[in-house]
């Protein structure tokens, strides 16, 4: 019986750790539109700095803070020629940050307002966002 008791215990503090404000992880992700720059925080400890490319002229990447609003492992535009974007991150409407074959541009604005990146990056962010949970996760747009 002790046993189930632990179980039970363990499993209510992982759901309050992940429930309750101050006890989860922290992932932030911050976009630097003017040196097409994303770094990646948990708990204010800098992990990772990827170039990434966001709105060509003429395109809009949106400036703000957001939470994303779901995520899709694999996910075709149907705004753009069903266009893969793999480890997609959606946080406002149709944006998303999410992996690209077009690696060669990544450090330089290209997309069509999504933030994209290489798509091992995109993975390693898709996995940490699932791991500190959407709620958790802040993505940070600045010019």
């Amino acid at each position: 019986m002790p046993r189930l008791y632990a179980r039970v215990l363990a499993g209510l503090v992982a759901l309050l750790m992940t429930t309750i404000p101050g006890w989860a992880d922290q992932l932030r992700v911050y976009i630097d539109k003017s040196e097409q720059m994303m770094s990646v925080s948990l708990d204010d400890e800098l992990l990772y700095r990827w170039p990434v490319s966001t709105a060509r002229p003429g395109k809009v990447t949106p400036n703000g803070v957001f939470t994303p609003q779901s995520m899709k492992r694999m996910h075709y535009s149907t705004l753009y020629n069903n266009a893969p974007m793999p480890f997609s991150i959606f946080f406002s409407g149709n944006y998303a940050i999410h992996g690209t074959t077009q690696i060669k541009k990544l450090g330089c604005v290209a997309s069509a307002g999504c933030i994209r990146l290489h798509p091992d990056n995109a993975e390693i962010l898709f996995n940490m966002t699932l791991e500190a949970g959407m709620p958790n996760t802040r993505i940070i747009i600045r010019d």
